[in-house]
């Protein structure tokens, strides 16, 4: 019988340790092919281990709640062979992209208030994963203290929560997560009306527990979703002043325009198509013309993305969101979008998506009007500068100019909303792009071919 070493998978460029929530399989199950071997939770979704062998279950290496770093063997199992030689998966690295800081015409280019001299992390014996480093770099906390610092990790490893623990304690109380944003490369994905997903086949389950109190109250503990939404939630606030410009437009020739095509559409493609893709397409027509909405702030530095990935809001079955990212949206077709929407939105439902696919977003679209609101303020998801939020179509009177003059007319109106960074983004540019979308929009071609 030989033995096969399962490793922690790689789940993203920026995720290098996962905490292992429950194990599916016990030592002695026997085990077949992708059979999920246990279930773990990321910083950015729960998903599952699936085995890339059959055989038998010998050792579990860690237990619930320890946290295990990619690569690190986290189970035995013994598989029918010859050769006794213990064998590992192997885990495929990838480069982490670094973002180009780039200068702005009409800017003075500062030195980050944050920058310092990197750390040489090597001079200790101590592990330290990229996130607790780059906490440490922005609190300037040294080596030294660094490792005077006690773990409650495996192996006294300092964990997040460690750290900041000791900064609050540090810092009279207050949390890092309101006095500064921790930017990372790449940054932290998105949550804003958003944020985790339980990837599963089976039903998502949210673990709260519940308190009886006097007068019939409960006090219910908050699930780990919900604690990082709140944290993500307030950081957001107390990082960026938010303004919040809005815009009617007349989306009549689109409405028309969908349902005369929406048939044959679904016919030639399998695919229902939505308004979602068209907005998508018109907020990434409208960040190439303003690609100054298209960044994110490290200090004093602006930072201007290259790519275009438009996250979009869906709805979980726990009636949390999540925020799934269509990489390189300016590049789509209307067809290509149509497609990336159905299925980011599907498997977010079905509890499908991976760990990478919530990543790397450079502007957040949320649709309130799916829950039959007409605009919404909403809250912008860090690190990005901006969030437009869609509200729901409706029917209005409305004034027309026409060659004859001014009529009313029945028209199908909705309501654009954009929370944006006032530290980078003023009220001109706020106030332009979100009039460049409605543009976009307004101006459709009822005799568009797809």
């Amino acid at each position: 019988m030989a033995q096969y070493e399962l490793l922690l998978p790689k789940m993203g460029e920026s995720v290098a340790e996962a905490t292992v929530i429950k194990w599916v399989k016990q030592p002695g199950d026997s085990i077949d092919l992708d059979d999920t071997i246990l279930e773990i939770a990321t910083d950015k979704v729960d998903s599952e281990v699936p085995s890339p062998v059959a055989g038998k279950l010998v050792k579990q290496l860690f237990a619930a709640d320890e946290v295990a770093q990619v690569g690190d063997v986290i189970a035995i199992i013994e598989t029918e062979g010859r050769d006794d030689a213990t064998t590992k998966a192997t885990v495929a690295e990838k480069p982490i992209a670094e973002e180009k800081i780039e200068t702005i015409p009409g800017i003075e280019q500062l030195p980050s208030e944050n920058a310092n001299v990197a750390t040489d992390f090597s001079a200790s014996e101590r592990f330290y994963s990229p996130l607790v480093k780059s906490i440490a770099a922005q609190e300037n906390i040294s080596l030294a203290e660094l490792d005077a610092i006690k773990g409650s990790g495996a192996d006294g490893r300092l964990t997040k929560d460690d750290l900041l623990v000791y900064i609050a304690d540090n810092n009279n109380g207050e949390s890092i997560s309101k006095t500064k944003t921790v930017v990372l490369t790449p940054p932290a994905p998105p949550i804003s009306q958003i944020v985790e997903n339980k990837v599963s086949s089976a039903p998502v389950v949210n673990k709260t527990s519940t308190t009886s109190v006097s007068g019939g109250d409960e006090i219910i503990e908050m699930d780990r979703m919900r604690k990082l939404i709140a944290d993500h939630m307030v950081m957001s606030k107390t990082t960026s002043p938010h303004v919040t410009s809005f815009v009617e437009a007349d989306v009549t020739n689109m409405v028309l325009w969908r349902n005369k095509v929406k048939n044959s559409f679904e016919k030639r493609e399998n695919e229902k198509i939505t308004f979602t893709p068209i907005f998508v397409e018109a907020v990434a027509k409208a960040i190439k013309d303003f690609p100054m909405i298209n960044v994110s702030v490290n200090g004093t530095q602006i930072i201007k993305k290259r790519d275009i990935n438009i996250g979009m809001a869906a709805a979980l079955p726990s009636g949390n969101l999540i925020v799934p990212v269509i990489r390189n949206a300016d590049q789509l077709n209307l067809v290509g979008l149509t497609k990336a929407v159905n299925d980011l939105a599907a498997r977010a439902r079905n509890s499908k998506l991976k760990p990478d696919e919530t990543q790397g977003g450079t502007f957040t679209l949320t649709n309130v009007g799916s829950f039959g609101n007409v605009m919404g303020t909403p809250i912008i998801n860090q690190p990005q500068v901006a969030i437009l939020a869609v509200g729901a179509i409706k029917k209005k009177p409305a004034v027309l100019e026409t060659e004859h003059g001014d009529v009313i007319a029945i028209r199908h109106m909705m309501f654009l909303s954009l929370s944006y960074d006032h530290r980078v983004v003023d009220g001109s540019l706020g106030g332009m792009f979100v009039r460049r979308v409605a543009d976009y929009l307004e101006s459709w071609d009822l005799n568009r071919e797809i």
